[in-house]
């Protein structure tokens, strides 16, 4: 299944969502989470494991998959760009 576009990386639409001037020290403390691990998610330096997103989602009222799903997509998408072998598929014998 091939996708027409890349997906946005989860961090860029996080960036959305942060109010206007809210800091990155501020949102990281909002989640409990430290300035380090927010801002590599928010540049799209890390991927947003099942425990972001679980904060994520009570922090904004979000669902956690609505944010796993789009770490899912932004990872297929990567993976589609990069040679693959010819996987031949597995043949099922009569039973």
């Amino acid at each position: 299944m091939s996708r027409m576009h890349n997906p946005a990386h989860p961090g860029e639409v996080l960036r959305e969502w942060l109010p206007e001037g809210m800091t990155v020290t501020q949102a990281a403390k909002d989640l409990q989470v430290s300035r380090v691990t927010l801002s590599k998610v928010l540049n799209g330096n890390a991927g947003v494991t099942a425990g972001m997103a679980l904060r994520l989602a009570a922090w904004l009222g979000t669902t956690p998959d609505m944010w796993l799903e789009m770490q899912t997509q932004w990872e297929l998408w990567q993976a589609e760009q990069l040679p693959r072998p010819n996987i031949k598929p597995l043949e099922r014998g009569a039973a």
